[in-house]
């Protein structure tokens, strides 16, 4: 092969996987016998499919990421999931509620910091919980001045929506994190 033919193929491949596609509102979502998420777009039938947020803290219902299950490589964006059927709708956020779980803090209990791990005792808008961060990670992700977020070593987000609703004492927990 010379060496142009082999650049347009490489330029090609390039441009394909870095093209972005727009799912129309008209795609057919469906749940599977298994309990997953299938698209049927353009005639091709995808078995499983994972819906992913690219902007999950400041855009939640926009520019959902439809993606193949096995090799996560991407289908096509959902523009606004307002605007789908609300089947479709419902599908997806049912699926996306699931993978965005992330509990409230509302109240901290304990932080106690032993063998480069911290464990928190918190009260959640899902209830009491316990949980361990990896210290030498980036297991707290500040959002902004006063919201963080928080991941376990579970992989788990836990999310403090104000530092400064917590109480003085509190907020000397998080000193180390801040």
């Amino acid at each position: 092969m010379s060496d142009n033919r082999t650049l347009d193929m490489y330029e090609k491949r390039a441009e394909e996987m870095t093209a972005t596609h727009i799912i129309p509102y008209e795609a057919s979502f469906a749940q599977t016998e298994g309990g997953f998420l299938s698209l049927t777009l353009d005639g091709i039938s995808y078995d499983r499919i994972k819906a992913v947020r690219l902007f999950p803290f400041s855009d939640v219902n926009r520019y959902i990421s439809i993606r193949e299950y096995e090799n996560g490589r991407e289908i096509g964006i959902i523009e606004d999931l307002s605007k789908m059927p609300e089947k479709t709708q419902e599908l997806l956020s049912r699926q996306l509620d699931l993978c965005y779980f992330t509990p409230v803090i509302s109240k901290i209990f304990k932080i106690k910091d032993k063998y480069g791990y911290a464990y928190f005792h918190v009260m959640t808008d899902k209830g009491e919980c316990k949980f361990a961060i990896n210290m030498g990670s980036n297991a707290v992700t500040k959002l902004s001045d006063t919201r963080l977020i928080i991941m376990d070593v579970d992989e788990n987000r836990f999310e403090i929506r104000d530092v400064d609703r917590l109480t003085q004492k509190e907020r000397r927990m998080l000193d180390l994190f801040l």
